[in-house]
C-alpha cells in the first residue's frame, strides 16, 4: 500500500490564496453590513436651481445672515460636490467685488464650489473686460443675480478720492483705477458732507449697479424680470451686507412679493425649481490698459 506524500507546493498556494479571498470577502461584508460589500458612494443631486432674481438674492443674504451670526453650513465644498460640477457648472449669481483680502464673496455669502461667478477689481472698477465677463453667466446660462459688492474702508477709492482731490497721479495702472472711479469721485464733490471716502464708496457702488443695469445687452433681462443687478455696501466691522439699490422682490410664505429692504437682508424666498434654459454667448472686446504714470500719490497701507 503507497503511503501518501507530502502535499504538493501548488495545493498549498491555491488552499491559502481561497482562505485570503474569504477573510477580504469577510472584511467588505463587514464593513457594508451582513451580507453585502461597501460599493462607491454615488454622487449628490446637485443642489436645486434658483430661477427668479428674487430667489437668487434670498438665497444670497440667506448666506450672508449665517456669516454675521457665525451659524454657517460651509455648503458646496466638499468631494462630492467637486465631483459634480467639474464638467458643467450653473451658479445663481454673479458677485464683482474689491480685490480686498477681507471680503471674499465665498465666505462673506457662506458659498461654495459651483454657487457664483466671482470678479474682483480694485474699487469694483469696470471696464471692456470686466463687463464681457458679467455678461457671461446671464447670457450664458440664465443666471438671474448680479451682486456689485463694496465695502467699508476701502484704500483704493480712498487713494482715488486723495489723487483726484490733490491733482496727482497714481503710479503706474493704478491710474486706470483712479480714472474707473473719477465719476464717483465727482459725484461726491457734488455731494459735499462729512466723510467724502465712505461716500465715494457708497456711489462707486450704486454708479456700477446702475450702469450695469442699464447695459444694452442686461437691460432686457432687467426689464423682463429674469436679472437683478444689486449694490450692497460690506461692513468690515461686522460682516453684514447692507444694500444699497437694485434689491428684488422677494416673495414670502402667504404673502404677496415686497420689495427688500436697503440695509436689510433678505427675506428667503419660496421653493427654487430646478432647471434654467441658456441665453446666448457673447465676447467681448479688449479692456484697455493703463496708462503708465510718474509717482504719485501711494495706496494706504494695509488697505485696497
Amino acid at each position: 500500500m503507497d503511503r501518501a506524500g507530502p502535499p504538493r507546493r501548488s495545493a498549498l498556494l491555491a488552499g491559502g490564496l481561497a482562505l485570503a479571498a474569504g477573510a477580504l470577502s469577510g472584511c467588505a461584508a463587514t464593513a457594508g453590513g451582513p451580507g453585502r460589500t461597501r460599493a462607491r458612494p454615488e454622487p449628490a443631486a446637485p443642489n436645486p436651481q434658483t430661477d427668479t432674481p428674487a430667489e437668487a438674492y434670498a438665497r444670497l443674504m440667506a448666506g450672508n445672515r449665517r456669516w454675521v451670526d457665525g451659524t454657517l453650513r460651509h455648503p458646496d465644498r466638499d468631494p462630492t460636490r467637486r465631483e459634480l460640477v467639474a464638467q458643467s457648472q450653473t451658479p445663481y449669481g454673479v458677485v464683482l467685488a474689491c480685490i480686498d483680502s477681507r471680503v471674499p464673496p465665498e465666505l462673506v455669502f457662506d458659498t461654495g464650489l459651483g454657487d457664483l461667478y466671482v470678479l474682483r477689481t480694485g474699487g469694483q472698477a469696470v471696464g471692456p473686460v470686466v463687463t464681457g465677463s458679467v455678461e457671461y453667466g446671464p447670457m450664458t446660462s440664465a443666471t438671474p443675480l448680479v451682486m456689485v459688492l463694496g465695502h467699508q474702508r476701502c484704500g483704493a477709492v480712498q487713494a482715488a478720492y486723495e489723487a483726484a482731490r490733490d491733482g496727482k497721479r497714481l503710479p503706474g495702472n493704478l491710474e486706470a483705477i483712479a480714472r474707473a472711479l473719477r465719476p464717483a469721485y465727482e459725484q461726491t464733490v457734488r455731494q459735499g458732507g462729512p466723510d467724502p471716502v465712505d461716500r465715494m464708496i457708497r456711489n462707486q457702488i450704486t454708479l456700477t449697479a446702475d450702469d450695469l443695469r442699464a447695459n444694452r445687452d442686461l437691460a432686457p433681462l432687467v426689464e423682463k424680470g429674469a436679472l437683478a443687478v444689486v449694490g450692497g455696501y460690506y461692513s468690515l466691522d461686522t460682516g453684514r451686507v447692507e444694500v444699497l439699490t437694485g434689491a428684488p422682490t422677494v416673495a414670502t410664505p402667504g404673502r404677496t412679493g415686497t420689495p427688500g429692504t436697503p440695509g436689510t437682508p433678505g427675506t428667503p424666498g419660496p421653493t427654487v425649481t430646478p432647471g434654467r434654459t441658456s441665453g446666448p454667448g457673447r465676447t467681448s472686446g479688449p479692456e484697455p490698459a493703463g496708462t503708465a504714470a510718474p509717482s504719485g500719490t501711494p495706496l494706504p497701507t494695509g488697505a485696497s
